[in-house]
C-alpha cells in the first residue's frame, strides 16, 4: 500500500524532521501515554478499592444471611432452628461454598478503668476464620473443644481503647431481664481498619449466647452463607429464599450483604461515576494532544502534500497517509502508557509505596487490581477514540493549494 509506505518514511525519517515537529510529536506521544496510564491506574485502583472494602464487609457478615423474619435488623436476634440436614442443604445449594451458624448479642465490656459497648458475635467450630487470619496482628483465632471456651477475638481498636493484649481477661455485661455477666480471655487481636466494625465486634463461642438467651443446642441467631461468585449473590439469595420458605412455613428471612449494608454498596456504586469522568477527561487529553501533533505534521509537510497533489494523489489518499502516521504515534504512546501503568501497579502491589490514612479510607495502602479484560478494553477504546478525533483535522489537507504549497518553506 503506497499510503502506508509513505507514512512509514515520514514517521521513521528523522533527518528531514524539524525541531518544532519533533517536540510536537514527543508532546503528543507523552499526552497519549499519560492519558492511557491514568485511565489504567484509575480502573485498577477503583477495582482494588471496591474489592478491599467489599472483602471487609463480607468478612464480618458473609455474602448472605438467613435469620428469623422478626429480627428487624437488630443485633439482639431471635432464634431459628437449624439442623445438620438444613445446614447441609444450604451448603449444597449451587453457587454456595460454605455455610455456618452465628448469633449476635449486644454487651458492655468493663475493665478496671474503662467500659465500652460492643456486639458479641457467637460462632462455632465450622466458622471460616480465613478473613480474620489475614488481619491478625497478635495471638490466634478461637480454638474450639468439647467444653465451652471463654476465649474471644477482639479488634485492635477495642484493645487500644481498653488497654488489652492477648492473655488479658475482662468482664462483659449483658443487659436483659436479668443482667448477666461473663468473663472472657483475649486469644487474639485483629485489625481490618474498617472502623465501623472494628469498634463493634467481639467473636466468641456461640454456646455463650445460647446460655445467655436460654436457647436449645439447635437454636442459633442465623446462618451465614458464602458464595463462589459475588456477581451471582442476588440470584443465589433468591433461590435460598424460595427453598427456605417452602420448607419452613415462611419463618426464615434471607438477605444479601447488599441488603444489610445498602449505604456501603451505594457509596461504592457512586465511585463508578468518578471513574467515567476521569476516563472521559483523559480521552479528551489524548485526543487533543494527538490533534495538535497531527496539525503540526501537516503544516511541516505542506510542501510534500502539494507535490503529491501535483502527481495526482487524491485528498483521500493523502489523508490516509497522515492517519497512518497518527496511528504510529498513538500506538507508540499507548505502549509507553501501558508499560508505565503496569509497572506502577506491580510496584504498588508488592511494595505498597503509596499509603493511605486508614481512618478515612478504611485501608492503609492504595489497592490495585489488574483486570486484563478492562485493560484491553481501555486500549481499544483509546485507539478508536484517538483515530476518530484525528479524522476531522485531516480534512485540512483539502484546503492546501498545490501551486502555492510547492513553494512553501
Amino acid at each position: 500500500m503506497v499510503e502506508f509506505f509513505i507514512a512509514k518514511r515520514i514517521h521513521f525519517d528523522k533527518k528531514g524532521t524539524k525541531q518544532v515537529s519533533r517536540s510536537a510529536v514527543r508532546i503528543a506521544i507523552a499526552g497519549i501515554a499519560l492519558g492511557l496510564a491514568v485511565m489504567i491506574l484509575t480502573v485498577a485502583i477503583l477495582f482494588g478499592y471496591k474489592r478491599e472494602i467489599r472483602a471487609k464487609v463480607v468478612g464480618f457478615g458473609s455474602h448472605i444471611q438467613i435469620s428469623n423474619f422478626d429480627n428487624n435488623f437488630s443485633y439482639e436476634t431471635l432464634p431459628i432452628v437449624v439442623s445438620d440436614s438444613l445446614l447441609n442443604a444450604v451448603a449444597s445449594t449451587p453457587g454456595v461454598y460454605h455455610a455456618e451458624c452465628f448469633s449476635t448479642k449486644p454487651g458492655i465490656i468493663k475493665t478496671d478503668t474503662d467500659f465500652l459497648g460492643i456486639v458479641v458475635k457467637g460462632v462455632d467450630k465450622n466458622y471460616d476464620f480465613t478473613f480474620f487470619k489475614k488481619n491478625m496482628i497478635e495471638g490466634d483465632v478461637l480454638a474450639f473443644g468439647d467444653s465451652l471456651t471463654n476465649q474471644v477475638l477482639i479488634s485492635g481498636s477495642i484493645a487500644d481503647k481498653l488497654h488489652l493484649k492477648t492473655g488479658d481477661s475482662f468482664l462483659t455485661y449483658f443487659v436483659q431481664k436479668d443482667v448477666r455477666m461473663r468473663k472472657f480471655t483475649v486469644s487474639g487481636i485483629y485489625r481490618t481498619n474498617y472502623s465501623e466494625y472494628d469498634n463493634m465486634f467481639v467473636l466468641t463461642d456461640i454456646r455463650h449466647i445460647r446460655k445467655l438467651n436460654n436457647w436449645s443446642d439447635d437454636q442459633v441467631g442465623g446462618i451465614e452463607v458464602l458464595v463462589n461468585n459475588f456477581d451471582r449473590v442476588d440470584e443465589i439469595a433468591e433461590n435460598l429464599y424460595f427453598e427456605m420458605q417452602a420448607g419452613a412455613a415462611g419463618t426464615y428471612f434471607v438477605r444479601t450483604i447488599k441488603d444489610l449494608n445498602p449505604q456501603v454498596f451505594n457509596w461504592l456504586g457512586l465511585l463508578d461515576m468518578n471513574v467515567w469522568i476521569i476516563i472521559c477527561l483523559m480521552l479528551a487529553v489524548t485526543g487533543f494532544t494527538g490533534i495538535s501533533g497531527l496539525l503540526i505534521l501537516i503544516l511541516e509537510r505542506t510542501n510534500m502534500i502539494g507535490i503529491l497533489k501535483a502527481l495526482g494523489a487524491t485528498h483521500y489518499s493523502i489523508r490516509k497517509v497522515f492517519l497512518f502516521v497518527s496511528s504510529f504515534l498513538v500506538t507508540r504512546g499507548m505502549i509507553i502508557g501501558n508499560v508505565v501503568a503496569l509497572l506502577i501497579c506491580f510496584i504498588q502491589q508488592y511494595f505498597h509505596i503509596f499509603k493511605l490514612n486508614p481512618e478515612i479510607y478504611y485501608i492503609d495502602t492504595v489497592p490495585v487490581s489488574l483486570n486484563i479484560f478492562y485493560i484491553v478494553l481501555l486500549n481499544i477504546g483509546t485507539l478508536l477514540a484517538s483515530m476518530l478525533l484525528l479524522i476531522l483535522p485531516s480534512f485540512i489537507i483539502a484546503k492546501i493549494n498545490p501551486a502555492r504549497s510547492i513553494r512553501f518553506e
